[in-house]
């Protein structure tokens, strides 16, 4: 058995890698080849716990991750947690990895991905609202499937901003990196949007001639009183674009939007319809997916970095 920490798993998988393992594991979601146990969510407060099971026929696998919004103030990681890989027809333990890298680079293979299929081939330019781990994560992959040229940052702490910025310059030292004071001006200079916050009110305006035009990603909002965005977005689409079933009642940017009126149930589709071909996607100007996840991303991506680890000889051999 192996284990794989954070700088393992870097060093093991490319973001494209990762991009194509989720797109692999969307289109699995469409089959019926697969096992996806509800998730257990429990929440003490504001923080959350949840237990990730689900088997593909070559292995299975289990998230045990804790969500603690309030560890950016402590300089820790809000996602934090184990993943455990298994061989599907032994049962035995392949590897153990670190679940919050792995949750960072799936959850920005899955916003990556949806920019690759729903945003204009012709966009450069990208606006991040929330600037933490996820954030950064969902630049460096977006990047990575449209010529991005100008990258627009939002954060309501100047001090994280500023090091958002510091750590993209770094990674990404070929494109412009600028902090914005306001998402109004955020959306003023850019083509696509990725918000990454556990707001409970939008964190853009309601203002449709600032969202006309453009292609969001919600990733944030996770919980039926989290919304990232306004009423205003929702008239000018003519599909919602999703991950999971289940992602129409646990986010409120999909649940509230249902409920509301402001957009019909049979408006939302799932991005993985696009991405085999059964589905054609409206033509449309403002595009936008709404992500919530699923253990299937965390174990399609953990048995790619596996194969990939074990080919290369990397991670530690446990007894």
């Amino acid at each position: 058995m192996k284990y794989l920490n954070s700088q393992d798993l870097r060093q093991v998988i490319s973001p494209l890698e990762v991009i194509a393992a989720v797109e692999r594991a969307m289109v699995l979601y469409e089959t019926t080849d697969y096992f996806m146990p509800q998730r257990p969510h429990f929440d003490r407060g504001e923080n959350t716990l949840l237990l990730m099971p689900c088997f593909t026929p070559s292995s299975f696998g289990t998230k045990l991750v804790s969500v603690f919004p309030d560890n950016v103030n402590r300089n820790l990681p809000a996602i934090q947690g184990l993943m455990v890989l298994n061989d599907a027809e032994t049962g035995q333990a392949l590897a153990i990895l670190d679940a919050g890298t792995l949750t960072a680079l799936r959850t920005a293979a899955i916003g990556a991905v949806s920019v690759k299929y729903l945003a204009k081939k012709e966009v450069a330019s990208l606006g991040i609202v929330g600037t933490g781990r996820q954030g950064i994560e969902q630049a460096v992959f977006a990047s990575k499937v449209r010529n991005i040229q100008n990258i627009w940052l939002y954060n309501r702490s100047t001090e994280r901003l500023q090091k958002a910025q510091a750590e993209l310059q770094k990674r990404l030292p070929n494109i412009e990196i600028h902090l914005a004071v306001n998402t109004t001006e955020l959306l003023q200079n850019v083509e696509v949007v990725i918000t990454t916050t556990n707001s409970e009110i939008p964190v853009l305006p309601n203002d449709a001639a600032l969202l006309k035009g453009k292609h969001f990603v919600g990733i944030g909002s996770y919980k039926p009183n989290m919304r990232e965005f306004p009423q205003a977005l929702f008239p000018l689409l003519k599909e919602v674009y999703t991950d999971t079933e289940h992602a129409l009642k646990e986010c409120g940017d999909l649940a509230t939007p249902i409920a509301e009126g402001w957009i019909k149930l049979e408006q939302v589709k799932r991005l993985g319809k696009v991405i085999e071909g059964k589905a054609v996607m409206a033509e449309t100007e403002t595009t936008f997916y709404k992500s919530v996840g699923m253990a299937l991303f965390d174990v399609v991506v953990a048995e790619e970095i596996y194969r990939k680890a074990v080919e290369l000889g990397l991670g530690v051999d446990l007894d």
